[in-house]
């Protein structure tokens, strides 16, 4: 008798499983930007820049993805440098940078210095696919920052820089094995890595660059909120793939960070609506407000939504919330954020709801709250991996490694940021467009209007309009 031979289309060490997770979480986030982001800010903006905004968008999307494969991912999550001694800040700063492009490159068992407990069961080009939507977000993140004024070639420029020496080394020592992950501070999905970072750089951005022409700055109104909530949905859902996919596997915690998400999401928009409705001089509800809300509780969960329990996942929904609603109708009264026009408030909703999601992992993570396996009925094999916050533990370690690496991203971040900007200014003979080019916006700059207006087919100057 002959026996059936089997035939197994992929190697013995992928779970298509959690491979299939993996890309599909990818691709959640990759509509967080395309089309979430593009339609959030292009209902944001005035009228005269959304084809800008769109642009923009794509754009740094499309560059990130070229960056990514060709020396940024090897930067990120390749093996270390070294360029000091063992253990050494210097040792565990940045990977080499080298393509991912080869057939053996993209099919062979993924391998970082994040996969220290239990390995990868997918291949090179699941991981590094996943970490390029969250290298392309960044970008669009802070772009929030200089939306009406910044140059488009000069963004051209600025966004494969900034992935280079900005994104790539924050995420080597945080999430490749990289000097902060060895001292014990942890970022789940990126609130530290993407949206601190984002917030820092919008701002020095917003500030180097200059506001906006007074008549934008105060006539500032959306041009269609409908697209905005559609955009804000998308991010909403999205976000499932942002942070669910972050354990790598599709396991219990996986669930649980997928819950927690939205715990805290819903938590936090409730929040800013009571605030506006109790505390705002108007006492009124608003969408707007609903929104930003929502994007603090995103934000804020984003770094710890593995590692808490639903109740911490509601602690940081009130805390981001709350926090970020109070700086965001305060600070801009005094110095230097008086001073700074951060066209979409980045700073505030990423900034700041990052900076405090990740410092609330030192209070409120919950080491019941398993990642990885723990030897028992219910795992195999050894080792777990679990966070402690002072709640639980009444230690302030945690919180110290969580402030040390959130100072490390602001200061560094904000001086690299800097540093690049004033090199994109050189190369490009300035970083933002010239006033009359800002008075007209798309049509000056891309001879294009999203909601163009019939001239009998004939095509109308808008320079010449304005005279």
């Amino acid at each position: 008798m002959i026996e059936a031979v089997t035939n197994i289309p992929y190697p013995n060490w992928l779970n298509p499983g959690d491979n299939t997770w993996q890309l599909v979480a990818a691709t959640l986030v990759g509509l967080m930007s395309l089309p979430g982001i593009a339609v959030l800010y292009g209902g944001l903006v005035q009228r005269k820049w959304v084809v800008n905004t769109l642009l923009m968008v794509f754009a740094g999307f499309s560059i990130t993805v070229v960056v990514w494969v060709l020396w940024a991912y090897s930067m990120a999550f390749g093996p270390q440098a070294h360029l000091g001694a063992d253990g050494s800040f210097w040792s565990g700063l940045i990977g080499h940078p080298k393509p991912i492009l080869s057939g053996v490159s993209e099919q062979s068992q993924a391998v970082s210095g994040t996969n220290t407990l239990v390995p990868f069961h997918f291949p090179t080009s699941s991981l590094a696919y996943f970490q390029l939507m969250f290298a392309a977000i960044t970008p669009l993140l802070f772009l929030g920052s200089v939306l009406g004024r910044f140059k488009f070639k000069a963004w051209l420029v600025f966004v494969p820089l900034w992935i280079t020496f900005v994104y790539a080394v924050n995420a080597a020592l945080i999430w490749g094995g990289g000097f902060f992950a060895q001292k014990g501070a942890v970022d789940f999905a990126g609130g530290y890595v993407i949206h601190l970072s984002a917030g820092v750089t919008g701002f020095v951005a917003a500030a180097i660059v200059g506001p906006r022409l007074l008549r934008d700055r105060t006539h500032a109104l959306p041009n269609n909120l409908m697209m905005v909530a559609v955009g804000a949905g998308i991010l909403w859902l999205g976000w499932n793939g942002f942070n669910g996919g972050a354990p790598y596997y599709a396991g219990a915690d996986t669930s649980a960070a997928v819950l927690n998400t939205n715990i805290a999401t819903a938590v936090a928009l409730l929040t800013w609506l009571i605030f506006d409705m109790v505390f705002s001089k108007a006492k009124k509800p608003t969408f707007l407000g609903a929104i930003n809300g929502m994007i603090c509780g995103l934000v804020g969960i984003t770094p710890s939504a593995g590692f808490v329990s639903g109740v911490g996942a509601i602690a940081v929904g009130v805390t981001a919330s709350a926090v970020v609603w109070i700086a965001w109708n305060y600070l801009p009264k005094i110095k230097p954020f008086s001073k700074v026009d951060d066209t979409l408030g980045v700073v505030y909703t990423h900034g700041f709801a990052g900076l405090v999601g990740g410092l609330m992992i030192g209070l409120v993570a919950d080491p019941s709250q398993t990642v990885y396996g723990v030897t028992g009925k219910d795992y195999n094999g050894e080792g777990s991996f679990s966070v402690g916050g002072w709640f639980y533990t009444h230690s302030f370690h945690q919180l110290w490694e969580q402030f040390l690496t959130a100072a490390w991203i602001i200061v560094f971040t904000a001086v690299m940021s800097a540093i690049l900007l004033y090199i994109t200014k050189f190369v490009c003979r300035g970083l933002r467009e010239k006033d009359e080019v800002l008075e007209v916006g798309d049509l000056a700059i891309h001879d294009e209007e999203a909601y163009p207006r019939e001239t009998f087919a004939e095509r109308v100057s808008s320079l010449t309009a304005e005279r």
